[in-house]
């Protein structure tokens, strides 16, 4: 998986740590507090989008009359404390990425969450200081699925896209990577369990916990 490879670009929620429940959660309170409750196809909805349009789109469907910028900050306000106290990394994060860094390989984050809430939690399990970039899809032009998030990050690291590999949990995330022209590895998270055979496709490998690429045991799809 790693030959050839000089740099790893990893999503945040469902990849690095386990977060994805959070938001059903964050939702039913802040639709709630307004007097809604959460549509069926909402999550399906705003799946991959950035912070900035997923607030967008709120303000739009749900009418709201709170700026872009105050959505944003209550719901950052409403997930900090999650992030820091409720949610863990996935299975082996810290001993991959020391296997990483034990081998010259250079690492970034991809995330479509709030800058806030990414570095945080990487901040708060003590990895941090593993990245060399954390990049957020509200700070490039297009989010995923397309590909502009994993291409900066790759050209912060000054890393050609073919010899990056992206770490991904959903479909979405995925093809943002395939199209940038990196290879792409599915983790398996309990929240995308429904998309599995569909990540299998589209990805090269497939892991359940980040052990399986120490070990020699991952997926070749």
């Amino acid at each position: 998986m790693l030959k050839d490879k000089k740099a790893a670009i990893f999503d945040l929620d469902g990849t690095l740590v386990d977060s994805m429940w959070i938001w059903g959660d964050v939702d039913v309170e802040y639709l709630g507090k307004r007097g809604m409750k959460v549509p069926a196809d909402l999550q399906k909805a705003v799946e991959g989008l950035a912070f900035t349009d997923v607030a967008v789109y709120f303000k739009e469907r749900f009418k709201l009359e709170d700026s872009i910028e105050e959505i944003k900050d209550e719901w950052n306000q409403m997930a900090m404390d999650k992030y820091l106290n409720e949610v863990p990394l996935k299975d082996g994060v810290k001993p991959f990425l020391q296997y990483l860094q034990d081998r010259g390989i250079v690492m970034g984050v991809a995330s479509s969450n709030s800058v806030q809430l990414v570095k945080a939690v990487l901040d708060v399990h003590g990895i941090l200081p593993f990245f060399s970039c954390v990049l957020t899809c509200c700070e490039v032009e297009r989010g995923k699925p397309e590909p502009d998030v994993y291409l900066e990050v790759a050209k912060r690291l000054k890393v050609e896209p073919k010899n990056c590999i992206v770490f991904e949990d959903i479909p979405i995330g995925l093809t943002a990577g395939n199209s940038a022209n990196m290879e792409t590895c599915a983790v398996e998270d309990s929240y995308s369990m429904v998309y599995e055979q569909e990540k299998r496709q589209m990805a090269s490998y497939y892991i359940r916990s980040y052990h399986d690429i120490i070990n020699g045991t991952f997926e070749v799809l």
